[in-house]
């Protein structure tokens, strides 16, 4: 019985995992997600912890691998728990409640661990685009120094100066 569920477990995780990829949690997704207030997670995006766009209603949209960063998911904490919890009430089949609780931790750390490496990618893509302009601006910076340090423009005596001619 305890296998059936965590096979289920396990089919929702991954169908979970596929669907966070291409959408993103409104505020009460994430909270919920989470398992903590629609404040907090207002609060850290306010405060830079997670960063959030927001959509055209003027609601946010949190990409689930940056929410996950700072807030793990709650889910997969309370299906392991609750298989446990039905697992005591089975003690006969002790090792395989243990390994099934292993996979479950296990697979929590894997999805974790993912949305890490794509928060990270995301970053490191973020910071390739603002190399290449910091490169663009100093290319153009350099000829203009340049054209100012050859000025060329022929130089009038003192005295033509003076008299403006």
């Amino acid at each position: 019985m305890a296998l059936r569920h965590a096979t289920r477990y396990l089919d929702a995780q991954h169908h979970d995992a596929t669907a966070r990829n291409t959408m993103k949690y409104s505020l009460s997704e994430a909270a919920s997600a989470t398992g903590k207030n629609k404040t907090t997670i207002q609060r850290a995006i306010k405060n830079g912890k997670i960063s959030a766009s927001k959509g055209d209603s003027g609601s946010y949209e949190i990409d689930p691998s940056e929410l996950h960063r700072v807030f793990p998911a709650v889910a997969a904490e309370s299906v392991a728990q609750h298989a446990q919890s039905n697992d005591a009430q089975h003690a006969p089949n002790t090792s395989i409640n243990s390994d099934l609780a292993r996979i479950l931790e296990l697979e929590k750390e894997l999805a974790v661990a993912n949305e890490r490496a794509n928060g990270l990618e995301a970053q490191k893509d973020q910071m390739a685009d603002t190399i290449s302009d910091l490169r663009k601006r100093l290319d153009s910076s350099e000829g203009r120094i340049t054209a100012l340090l050859a000025d060329n423009r022929p130089r009038r005596s003192l005295l033509s100066r003076l008299l403006n001619r």
